[in-house]
This record gives structure tokens, sequence and C-alpha cells, in this order.
């Protein structure tokens, strides 16, 4: 999936630098500035309906963090990754659909991009997202 960069929606940046940790804003399931999925996901969801949603908000946080590398850097690991899901009450499946976003973390980062991991479940989300991920990265440079 090719991300472009993220456009904020708000009075923020995509991602901040501080030293070699890269600590992106929560991205949703955007593309062009425009959110392609919404709504609340229902409790008896099939979350494969949502596989999309979760990886287009990931690639959009990966591809914020990348921004922040200077040339010849590397992601060196995903440190932690929180992923927020707005779920009607009942929902119990955040986990599952966080699997998603590691996933697609692994295919493109290989181990590097496996670390800690929250999947929070919440009422609401901006724009009526289903989902919003924030990562958190140490950046290193090629040798």
């Amino acid at each position: 999936m090719s991300n472009s960069m993220p456009i904020p929606q708000g009075n923020y940046v995509p991602a901040q630098r501080v030293g070699n940790m890269v600590y992106t804003s929560g991205m949703t399931p955007r593309q062009d500035g425009e959110l392609k999925v919404t709504g609340q996901i229902p409790a008896n969801a099939n979350i494969e309906e949502y596989r999309f949603a979760v990886e287009l908000a990931c690639g959009n946080a990966l591809t914020a963090a990348r921004g922040q590398m200077l040339e010849g850097e590397f992601i060196d690991q995903i440190v932690s990754m929180s992923v927020f899901i707005a779920a009607e009450a009942g929902f119990t499946t955040h986990a599952k659909l966080a699997d998603f976003a590691s996933n697609y973390l692994f295919a493109e980062l290989g181990d590097r991009g496996i670390g800690a991991r929250a999947a929070i479940g919440v009422a609401t989300l901006p724009g009526n997202a289903p989902v919003e991920i924030q990562l958190t990265a140490a950046v290193k440079s090629g040798e």
C-alpha cells in the first residue's frame, strides 16, 4: 500500500522527532486528506471488513515516521504502537484488529516492525473514523 504524506486535519504535525526517536500523531484511514472508512465498528463485525482501514491508518503513521528520517537513515525499531478502535459496546476483538497493523509493520520492516502495543476501545474518534494508530519509532543511520 503506497501512502503519501498524511495531511494534518488540525494544528499539529504528522510526526515529531527528538534525537533518534520519532513520535507520530494519531493517524486515521485517510488518503489525500479524505477519510476512506467511517463509522463505529459493530459489536458483531466481521473484522476482515476493517483490514483496509487499519492498514491504511498504519501506513499513514509509518509514512509520517519515515518523513522524519534523513538520507541514509532507516527505522531501526517500532518501539510502540497504540491502536484506538471506535466500537460499539460488546465488541471484544480489539487485539485481532490490531494484529492487522502489526502484520502490516512486519511486512514492511520485518522483526523491527514489532514492538510493544496497546489496543484500546473508545466511543468515538475524529471524523467518525473507526481506527486511529500512533507509532513511536527509533531511527538509525545506515552503516
